[in-house]
Order: C-alpha cells, then sequence, then structure tokens
C-alpha cells in the first residue's frame, strides 16, 4: 500500500559526547595514526546509521559525514583544490585535505565563512579561471556501498548541487560561471551514474542557494543542469533539497525536470505555505516538506504539526508522494537529550535534540499512514510539555516584562558624536599611532581547562579557583607588556566560553551537559538555551577586569559579548519576537557595562562577531533586522561616558552587506577579519569611508601557523591605502583561545613588530607622529 515516508536530510557527525572530534585532534596531534583515524570515524558512521535505521526512518541520508566539512568535500570530490595545496596524482591525501581547511606552514588555510545565517562555518571553495574539474575519489559511492555491506539497506546520498557549490566559491570571474559549470555537470552526472549502478534509488542534490533572490537567468541555469544530469542518469531520482527560507520563483521551480523537492516548513514556512496554495504541486514529483525544525531545540508541536501535514498531503499525487523531514540537516542541533540528567525537569521535557526529533518525524509520518488516533498520545504529551513551560515563572518575568515596555522607539544615542569622543579618548589613553591589542582571549591550555574541571567537580575550591585565574592573568598581562602590545586584555582563563560565560550568570539560560554541536572543524560549541526572561542579577566580569587592570599601567579591556551574538548562538526560546531578546539581553548586558564604569575599566569591547550571521536570506527583510540589532547593541552601550572607548569585534563575514550597520553601532574602535579572507575587505572600504576607528585583523588565528613579520605587515600596508592612520588599529582577526603559547608569543612578537615598522614609515610621511 502506498504510504508516506519518513527521511532525513543530514545527521550530526560529532557523536554523543563528542567523539569525532577527539577522533580528530588525535589524529592531528600524532596520537592516532591514520588508519586508526580511518577505522575509529568508520564506527562512529555507522553507528549513527545504525541509530536512524532503529529509529524507524524510511529515508537514512549517506555523505552528510565529513572529516572537517561538506562543502570541502564536495569541492575535494571534483578537484577543486588551491594551487597551493596541488598533488602530482589524483588521489586527494589526508593531509592535503586538512591543509586546506587548517593551512600549513607553508600555505595559508582557504577562507572560512557562515554557511547562510547559521553558526556553521564551511571552507570556501577557491577556483580561478583556469581550474579544470575532475573528479577524485567518488566517496559517494564508497558511503554508499558501506552502508548497504554494513545494514543491508539502501540509503539516499547527499551532496552540495553544482550551482550552490559554485555560487559559494571564489576566486574565478563572474564570466567563467557557465565555463566552469559545464565542466562540472558532466563530472556529477559521472558520480550519480556510479551510484545509480550500485542500487541507488535517490539521490539529495542541496541547493539552498535557491532560498536567495533568484531570477529568470538563474531559473534557466537550473533548468539546462538539471536536463543535462536527468539524460545522463534516467534511472535515478532526484530530490531538489532546499532549506533556511522559502524559495523564489515557486511556479517556475516546480516545473524542474526533477523528481522532488525539499521544502522548509520552518524558516520558509509563510512563503513556501503561500505559493503552494496559489500554485498547487505537480502530482508526478514528491513533496519532502521540512516540518520539523532542524534548527532549534524545542519539542515540536506535533497535533498542530500533524494538521499541516494533512494539509499539505492534498496537494500530493498521493501519500506516496510526501516526504516528512527535518527542515534541514540535524548538523545543527545537539545529538540526544537522553545524556541529560541534571537538567530541570520541566525544561528537559520541553526539549527535542536530533534523535528526538527524527522520533518526531517518525511519528508524525505513522500518524499520517495509520490515523490520528495512532499517534494521539504522542500528541497529547508534546502539548503538554510545551504548555508547561510556557506558564512557567521563568517565562514570565514582570519586572522585565515592564522594562521592555518603558523602551523609547528611538536609536538610543551616545552623548556626543565620535569625533568628539576621539579627541577627549585620545587625551586620557596616549597611546601612539596604529596601537596594537589583541581580541580578548589567549590559549586555553590543558592546565586551564584542568583547573576548570577541578573546579567544577568540586576538586577545588572557590579560593583555589580564583587563585589560579589570577596567576593565569598575571602571567599573561606580563607577557603582554614584554611583547609589547599597547593595550592589554586579561585574558578570558575563567570563561569557558563566549555565550555560555555569560548565560550562566544571567537569568533565562540554562546550560546542557553534551548539548553540542559543530561551529567549524573540530570546533564544537555547547549553545546556551534562552528559554525564560533574561536579567540581570550581579556582576559577572568586573572582578577579572579590575585585577588586571591594577597590574599594569597599560589600559586593559573589559569583555564583553554582545546581546545579538548571545542571541544568535544561543538556543532561543520562539514563543516572543527576537526583537525582545535582543533586547531583554542588552538590557542586561547594560547593567554589567555599567557596574564596570563604576569600577575605573575605560575600554569595554562589546563584541557581535554574529551579527552578520543572523542576517536575513530575503532582501525584504534585512533591513527590519538590522534596525533591531543595531538597537540592542545601542541600547547595551549608549550611555558610557565619552572617555570610556566601547569596542567591537566581528569576524568571518561578508561585511560590505553591513558596513552601514556596522558604521551605526556608533562603537570607537571595531576589528575585523581581514587574514583569513586574503585582505579581500579592504575592498569595502574603498567604497565606503569608513571614520571610526577599525583594525583590520593582520593574522589567522585558526590555522597553527605563524605568520612572518612581512606577511602582516603587507595586510597592514594593504589596508592602509584605503584607511587613515589615525583611526587604524593592529591586531589578529580572533581571539586566542585555541591556540597554543608557543604559537601565540611568536606570532603577537611578529604583529608588534610588523605595526612598529609601518609607524616607523608613517612617521616619515605624516607629520607630528
Amino acid at each position: 500500500m502506498a504510504k508516506v515516508l519518513s527521511a532525513n536530510l543530514g545527521y550530526p557527525r560529532i557523536g554523543e559526547k563528542r567523539e569525532w572530534k577527539k577522533a580528530l585532534e588525535g589524529f592531528w596531534n600524532h596520537k592516532l595514526t591514520e588508519t586508526e583515524f580511518l577505522e575509529t570515524t568508520k564506527q562512529l558512521r555507522l553507528s549513527y546509521l545504525q541509530k536512524q535505521k532503529d529509529r524507524g526512518v524510511d529515508l537514512i541520508p549517506v555523505g552528510d559525514f565529513s572529516f572537517y566539512d561538506h562543502v570541502l568535500d564536495t569541492a575535494v570530490l571534483f578537484g577543486l583544490i588551491p594551487e597551493r595545496f596541488k598533488q602530482h596524482d589524483d588521489a586527494v591525501t589526508l593531509d592535503t585535505y586538512f591543509s586546506i581547511a587548517r593551512g600549513n606552514q607553508n600555505a595559508e588555510a582557504s577562507e572560512m565563512t557562515k554557511w547562510f545565517n547559521t553558526n556553521y562555518h564551511y571552507i570556501v571553495p577557491e577556483i580561478s579561471n583556469q581550474t579544470k574539474p575532475r573528479l577524485t575519489t567518488n566517496r559517494l559511492l564508497d558511503l554508499f556501498n558501506e552502508a548497504k555491506e554494513a545494514f543491508g539497506i539502501t540509503t539516499k546520498p547527499v551532496i552540495v548541487g553544482p550551482i550552490t557549490l559554485l555560487k559559494l566559491s571564489k576566486g574565478y570571474d563572474a564570466t567563467h560561471f557557465d565555463a566552469l559549470l559545464r565542466s562540472l555537470v558532466p563530472l556529477y552526472s559521472e558520480v550519480f551514474t556510479q551510484l545509480a549502478a550500485a542500487g541507488a534509488e535517490w539521490i539529495q542534490v542541496d541547493e539552498p542557494i535557491l532560498v536567495r533572490t533568484t531570477n529568470n537567468d538563474d531559473l534557466n541555469i537550473f533548468k539546462q543542469v538539471y536536463q543535462q544530469i536527468k539524460a545522463a542518469v534516467p534511472g535515478l531520482k532526484i530530490l531538489l533539497q532546499t532549506y533556511f527560507e522559502s524559495v523564489d520563483c515557486y511556479a517556475d521551480l516546480i516545473k524542474l525536470p526533477v523528481d522532488g523537492f525539499g521544502l522548509d516548513f520552518i524558516d520558509g514556512a509563510a512563503g513556501n505555505l503561500a505559493a503552494l496554495e496559489q500554485f498547487g504541486f505537480p502530482k508526478d514529483k514528491v513533496l519532502a516538506a521540512g516540518l520539523v525544525d532542524g534548527r532549534n531545540i524545542w519539542k515540536t508541536n506535533l497535533a498542530d504539526t500533524l494538521s499541516q501535514a494533512e494539509k499539505l498531503l492534498t496537494f500530493t499525487g498521493g501519500p506516496e508522494k510526501l516526504w516528512i523531514t527535518p527542515s534541514c540537516s540535524l548538523l545543527h542541533v545537539p545529538v540526544t537529550i537522553e545524556n541529560e540528567t541534571a537538567l530541570d525537569p520541566l525544561l528537559k521535557d520541553a526539549l527535542a535534540f536530533a534523535d528526538q526529533k527524527l522520533s518526531e518525524i517518525v511519528t508524525l509520518t505513522k500518524g499520517l499512514n495509520e490515523g490520528r488516533a495512532s499517534v494521539q498520545p504522542a500528541l497529547d504529551a508534546a502539548r503538554q510539555s510545551i504548555q508547561h513551560l510556557q506558564q512557567s515563572e521563568q517565562r514570565n518575568n514582570r519586572a522585565v516584562e515592564a522594562e521592555l515596555a518603558d523602551l523609547d522607539k528611538e536609536l538610543p544615542k551616545r552623548p556626543k558624536d565620535y569625533a568628539a569622543r576621539q579627541k577627549i579618548q585620545s587625551e586620557v589613553f596616549h597611546l601612539p599611532l596604529l596601537p596594537t591589542t589583541t581580541i580578548g582571549s589567549f590559549p586555553q591550555t590543558a592546565e586551564v581547562r584542568q583547573a576548570r574541571r577541578k573546579w567544577r567537580k568540586g576538586e577545588w575550591t572557590d579560593a583555589q579557583y580564583n587563585d589560579f585565574i589570577k596567576e593565569e592573568t598575571e602571567k599573561w598581562i606580563r607577557i603582554q607588556e614584554e611583547i609589547g602590545l599597547d593595550v592589554l586584555v586579561h585574558g578570558e582563563f575563567e570563561r569557558n566560553d563566549m555565550v555560555e560565560y555569560f548565560g550562566e550568570k544571567l537569568d533565562g539560560f540554562a546550560f546542557t551537559r553534551f548539548g553540542w554541536v559543530q561551529s567549524y572543524g573540530s570546533r564544537c560549541v555547547k549553545p546556551p538555551l534562552i528559554y525564560g526572561d533574561v536579567a540581570w542579577q550581579t556582576a559577572i566580569t568586573v572582578a577579572e577586569s579590575a585585577f588586571a587592570q591594577s597590574l599594569t599601567q597599560s589600559p586593559v579591556k573589559g569583555m564583553l559579548t554582545g546581546p545579538v551574538t548571545i542571541f544568535n548562538w544561543s538556543f532561543v526560546r520562539n514563543d516572543i519576537s527576537q526583537a525582545d531578546v535582543f533586547n531583554q539581553i542588552a538590557l542586561a548586558l547594560k547593567k554589567e557595562i555599567q557596574a564596570l564604569e563604576e569600577a575605573g575599566i575605560r575600554m569595554i569591547q562589546v563584541d557581535e562577531p554574529a551579527l552578520r550571521e543572523g542576517l536575513p536570506l530575503k532582501e525584504e527583510k534585512k533591513a527590519a533586522y538590522l534596525h533591531r540589532s543595531v538597537y540592542a547593541f545601542r541600547l547595551a552601550t549608549s550611555f558610557v561616558r565619552n572617555d570610556t572607548q566601547i569596542h567591537t569585534h566581528m569576524c568571518y563575514s561578508e561585511f560590505d552587506e553591513i558596513i552601514d550597520a556596522i558604521d551605526a553601532l556608533d562603537t570607537d574602535v571595531i576589528s575585523i577579519e581581514a587574514a583569513r579572507s586574503h585582505g579581500e575587505i579592504i575592498a569595502t572600504f574603498e567604497k565606503f569611508a569608513y571614520k571610526k576607528g577599525i583594525g583590520l585583523g593582520v593574522y589567522d588565528i585558526h590555522s597553527p601557523r605563524i605568520p612572518s613579520v612581512e606577511e602582516m605587515q603587507s595586510y597592514a600596508e594593504r589596508a592602509l591605502q584605503v584607511l587613515d592612520p589615525h583611526i587604524f588599529w593592529i591586531n589578529p582577526d580572533c581571539g586566542l583561545k585555541t591556540r597554543k603559547p608557543e604559537e601565540t608569543i611568536p606570532a603577537l612578537k611578529h604583529m608588534v613588530v610588523a605595526a612598529q615598522n609601518v609607524r616607523a614609515e608613517l612617521h616619515h610621511t605624516i607629520p607630528n607622529n
């Protein structure tokens, strides 16, 4: 009998307790041989397939697992390897693969940037006009056969589509796009032909670029590409998968020569539903309906969602033409709630991680196939869990509600404009031309992590732990002085994570023990859960900042994470507006900044590295988001004295899209990544006359390599071709938490020498400096 199918789009790679991360880092640190590493990751991969099979998922993906990043995997599959990493033979070694992602002592890593509007980072493929794509090793075929041999199942291979791959790549002229695409499509066809011969029935081709603004030219490209692929592999069914928003040009899109479309009915619900109701859906194609949120961690309201699924069923050509899926890959959520034994039962009962979301998908599928009565107990339980949390005290803080109600609609403003503040601050701080500083964090060594573990386990008292933090702080204040940095930081040794640390001290947050998600490479983060109203209770950063400042005559920056970043790097309640959560966090941070000022801290950095990543994918939604973001930042910072210098930091984004909003933040100094993108951000300032303090990161901290003085000096000199030296700062492109001391110290020494060299050059050309 024909029936609705359950399908997954992608499963987390990292393991329930980050076993994948440990294997990666063990291999990088030569604690695992390549053979041991490959066997370990194979067993992890198979265990993920086993889980999905046991939960009853009908269509299980392969190709979602990666050693580092799925976009890098696709680029390597088709031989899109930067020239500086090229090998002599066709095979791509693990050493080459990881060098592209992480760099090596002889070559810089490829650029890394955010995957659409998520906190996942992908490695940007580098393609020149002369690049000739080629098929290396068909890893999808290997993974398909591996699953078939282990479990006897026919899986659904997943791959980034050719148009999205090229659109997200860099280095080639736009005029070469068509030629590159023509050379790629036959290689995709070859991969698919081999999969079809091995028994694959469906392949999921991810083309999320379709949720960005598309036009007739774009649609013609899609039509040509998929006509060519279908002609080459007529027996293989293709699911064209989108996510993160609604698709544009729906009426034309559904005419593409593929066998199914994956649509997001969470983040793209309004647009996709409206299009479906207006234009219908082809009866001969599959609708893969993303009805379970793949990016947040709350239980699905199964009763309401089942009603939505029943409505979608009326648009398809039969139950076999509807799949129930997550809205996107489950890469973006933790693995399972089962290990969270310390959470408040009220909260835990309202949560669903990847494994639980798969069960929700199977439940919804069963409800469609066997009737609502067959799943009624599950529907009732989910609704009850959601209602209990909604009625809790944590979500009904009257004091916070009153503060929000009192806010003025006008943007908060500093007492004086930047030009006046700059004059005042220059008289207070007496900094040299091109002042040097760092972004905030210093290496979290094994000793630092061990100390934190001992303290959390109760093996150390608060006094022992605080003494250790003070010792580390003083050690690194002295190191910074010896290096010759102009503005210092306390090092953040007391902090586990730049968001989690603040959330632990604020009302409205909760924390998991194993709720990790991949951010980039082996870097996993454990986002806080913003489940209630956010409120400030007591000073968070004052003691450490004041202690560090007491050790030196140089200014020490107070370090905070901004409201938009805290929001974007958390799992956030979905029952109130984004603006209300932004402003709740901003009001709490405002109280912390007041406390820092009262303690005599005159430089305060409020980091917003995630401001750009939250930018909506639809043009018509961007202005409102940026206004909300600027409002929240200024709500937290604009009240400070004119002689208090406000800094912020952003990284790994296409800043040209938001340069007006960056300017509107009205900070005194902003530091922005430049090295990882090889200085490309500098072009933005050729078009936009930025007049406030700015530091363009002169070296990439995500690579273990130590850049030379000359390399860093070249970035600074290039920036100074478009920026006024009186506003220019020199710094790394991000915090140094993940680096080792033996990498950090020489790199910073090189940076200071580079600054001194450029400063000396400027003294000859700028009078009175």
